[in-house]
C-alpha cells in the first residue's frame, strides 16, 4: 500500500516539474519580449534626444523677423 502512496506522489510531483517548466519556459519567452521592446524604445528615445539636441545647437534656423512693406 505504501508503495501505490509513493508511486503516486511521485507521479503527482513530476506533473508539478512539468508545469512549472512550461510556465518557466513561458516566462522566459515574455521575458525576453519585453527586453526587445524595451531596446527599440531605448533606441527611439535617443533618436528623439539626438533631434531635440540638434535644434538646440543651431540646427533650427528661426525666420528673421521682418517688417511687412506696406510700413
Amino acid at each position: 500500500m505504501s508503495s501505490d502512496v509513493d508511486r503516486q506522489r511521485i507521479e503527482d510531483l513530476e506533473i508539478m516539474v512539468a508545469h512549472q517548466a512550461k510556465t518557466i519556459e513561458e516566462l522566459s519567452d515574455e521575458l525576453k519580449g519585453a527586453h526587445d521592446q524595451l531596446v527599440a524604445l531605448q533606441r527611439a528615445v535617443k533618436q528623439i534626444a539626438d533631434r531635440v539636441n540638434g535644434l538646440e545647437e543651431g540646427g533650427f534656423a528661426r525666420p528673421e523677423i521682418t517688417k511687412p512693406p506696406h510700413y
